[in-house]
């Protein structure tokens, strides 16, 4: 969509449905357990914004999931390990959990504008890929940057190296879990993108021909107009 288009009322309304779903997927359904990691389907509202609205978009639902994120499992507990960490560095922590979700978002509004452009169908797989990718690159990357702190805090760098084991191998599950979220979906992904820029399509020819219409009819008006002055011209 164009940028000028950006903050239409039919952008925002359904930028607010989805904000809506990122909260209640990120507070209700973002951790289901199964067979030891979680099941986290927040990341699939970030992949439709990025792809639906560009990098503005996806940013926009991203940031807000990770602020989620931050406010429930590092502030008030709710993931231990999260937890753990904004103990041992509540600055890194932050901008981790709210940098990595909002980069998500971008990236996959980038790669879905410049993709699109030959498949749209690759290009939903792919952002919907992306997210998870960014998502858990960044946190791990995060992680390794806290290991001084971690190991501060508990004390001993052996213990420190048993909890990173742990929470890296916890990591992957996850990822490999959440990338195959997002595939599956991503086909359905790319139906909504179809359904939405067609009935876009529809209303901004039915906006263009009302146009021509108002057109023809002060053109119309300024012939007849113009046809009465040279009468009274004439007479």
């Amino acid at each position: 969509m164009e940028k000028k288009s950006f903050f239409s009322s039919r952008n925002i309304a359904y930028l607010a449905v989805l904000l809506a779903l990122v909260v209640v997927l990120q507070l209700f359904a973002s951790a289901i357990p199964m067979f030891g990691v979680t099941l986290n389907f927040s990341l699939i509202p970030i992949a439709l914004a990025g792809i639906l609205f560009g990098a503005w978009g996806g940013g926009l639902l991203g940031f807000v999931s990770g602020l989620i994120v931050f406010l429930t499992a590092a502030v008030m507990g709710r993931e231990p390990s999260t937890a753990f960490l904004f103990q041992a560095n509540p600055a890194v922590l932050t901008v981790i959990c709210i940098g990595k979700t909002t980069l998500a978002g971008i990236g996959a509004g980038l790669l879905y504008r410049l993709i699109a452009k030959k498949n749209g169908l690759v290009a939903a797989y792919v952002s919907a890929a992306v997210v998870p990718v960014i998502n858990t690159g960044i946190y791990m990357l995060g992680i390794v940057i806290m290991k001084s702190d971690v190991a501060a805090f508990l004390g001993t760098e052996a213990t420190a190296g048993v909890v990173f084991a742990t929470v890296f191998g916890l990591i992957w599950l996850n990822f490999l879990l959440e990338i195959a979220i997002n595939l599956i979906f991503a086909p359905a992904i790319h139906r909504i993108v179809l359904i939405v820029e067609k009935k876009v399509g529809a209303k901004r020819k039915v906006s263009a021909s009302e146009e021509v219409e108002v057109q023809a009819a002060n053109g119309n008006a300024e012939s007849k107009e113009t046809e009465n002055h040279t009468e009274n011209q004439q007479e």
